[in-house]
């Protein structure tokens, strides 16, 4: 059955800007039908090309902006945009923060959880040049092996140097491998035909170490003039204390490949969080805004109203920082995390701590509390950092039932942070505090936050 739109594709149209949507998007109506426009913010004037209709809403570009927010900021560049590095580069940042508070008060309230409190967005005195972790593609590009960032929903790569929100010492980084890789006629890898050597350039630099990893990741297990490449990057860069080759033969969009060779120096670098000692390998999950991380970590740490004589369970433990920065205040600490890698890692740094009372176990979270559950563990707080799918409903099933007076809540999702409140509700936990929303990914649509539900005595 053909529906009738008000509007169709190629129309120019003068609309008024309503709102933004959780990825930043514009927000315009024609007859109650959403047209969503990048760079585009509320309360402004704009005229619209219709790009794409569907039958429940429109996507549109600006044409002209005939009436400007007076919360516009110049934008750094168009090429941001472009790839989706800084989507909210052209709002004043004390916005970007309402924004993401916003966001969160608004996914309650859609719930009609309307009493729920949403704190003011903690944010950066520096939003830009924050991430400690690039991971870039390599293509040929115009005869040269190039890096840069993919234009939105395509596989064309833009060239780009300057990423604006990664720490500048590791864009120079990239663009001196970048060199050393051309230098030595290194092939960039073919998508299309499954052809050529050189994937991706990853650079990590510890916030405070200022130790740097470089993992060049190949299509072949053969990484021609590895020697000669491998020494030059080391005498360019001296903070470079590990050179790692990754290898990735399949045809994906997966980064990192199974198998790394550490072609100079260490396997991982070392680096600080709230005082604590951290390896971090090419395949550890660390959160990539250090400065931030301390903030949102500190923040759950005194959420969790912990007193030395604690059992804490620390799911989705990754290298163990949560858990072992817990353990300094808690009696107990129980981790448990998918990666075995990370679990390697999460036992190396509590020995390189000193931390004794930290266990950390590999398997699925759901899986490992339904044991524990079994063992007649009894934890007094269950802290959870679940990935942007938000929590297992057998996870949150076995939590309930294990009945701990505290869960503390680190969401990269709201959307599933409310879905999820929802479902501990049934086991007699609501939120006990106002959410507290962290400002992680500055110059992006990304919000994380801290929730605390405890449960009602009954």
């Amino acid at each position: 059955m053909k529906v009738n739109l008000p509007v169709h594709k190629g129309d120019v149209l003068d609309v008024t800007i309503m709102d933004l949507t959780y990825q930043g998007m514009g927000v315009a109506k024609v007859d109650n039908y959403p047209i969503f426009i990048e760079n585009a913010l509320p309360e402004e004037k704009i005229t619209v090309k219709v790009t794409k209709t569907t039958k429940n809403f429109a996507f549109g570009e600006v044409e002209k902006i005939n009436q400007v927010s007076p919360h516009r900021v110049n934008p750094k560049g168009r090429v941001y945009r472009q790839t989706g590095i800084a989507p909210l580069q052209h709002l004043e940042y004390s916005e970007q923060l309402k924004f993401k508070q916003h966001q969160v008060a608004e996914l309650f309230a859609k719930v009609h959880m309307d009493d729920v409190e949403v704190l003011p967005t903690i944010g950066m005195d520096n939003p830009t040049q924050y991430r400690n972790k690039a991971q870039v593609p390599v293509r040929q590009v115009q005869g040269q092996l190039t890096t840069g960032f993919y234009k939105k929903n395509s596989h064309q790569l833009m060239p780009i140097e300057d990423y604006y929100i990664q720490d500048p010492e590791i864009d120079k980084a990239i663009v001196v491998v970048r060199d050393i890789l051309r230098k030595y006629h290194e092939a960039a890898y073919d998508e299309f035909h499954h052809s050529g050597t050189i994937r991706t350039i990853m650079v990590r630099r510890g916030y405070y170490s200022h130790e740097m990893m470089v993992v060049i990741v190949t299509r072949t297990k053969h990484l021609p003039m590895a020697d000669v490449v491998t020494q030059e990057i080391q005498a360019a860069l001296p903070e470079v204390v590990s050179v790692i080759q990754n290898v990735n033969s399949k045809k994906t969009n997966v980064i990192l490949g199974p198998v790394n060779n550490v072609l100079a120096g260490k396997s991982t670098i070392d680096d600080q969080l709230l005082g604590l000692m951290f390896a971090i390998s090419a395949q550890s999950f660390y959160q990539v805004n250090p400065q931030q991380t301390e903030k949102l970590y500190q923040l759950a740490i005194d959420r969790a109203g912990l007193t030395g004589n604690e059992t804490v369970i620390d799911a989705y433990s990754g290298i163990g920082t949560i858990s072992l920065t817990m353990a300094q205040h808690a009696k107990q600490v129980y981790g448990v995390e998918i990666v075995p890698a990370a679990i390697d890692n999460a036992r190396q740094n509590a020995d390189k701590n000193g931390i004794t009372n930290a266990k950390f176990v590999l398997d699925s979270a759901e899986k490992a509390m339904a044991k524990w559950q079994a063992d007649g563990i009894k934890p007094d707080v269950i802290v959870v950092d679940p990935p942007r799918k938000g929590l297992d409903a057998d996870f949150i099933k076995s939590a309930g039932e294990m009945a701990p007076k505290r869960v503390v809540y680190i969401s990269c999702n709201p959307s599933t942070l409310v879905r999820d409140v929802q479902r501990f509700a049934e086991y007699g936990y609501q939120i006990s505090a106002p959410v507290q929303p962290v400002d992680q990914f500055p110059q992006t649509p990304h919000i994380e936050s801290v929730t605390v539900l405890e449960r009602k005595e009954k």
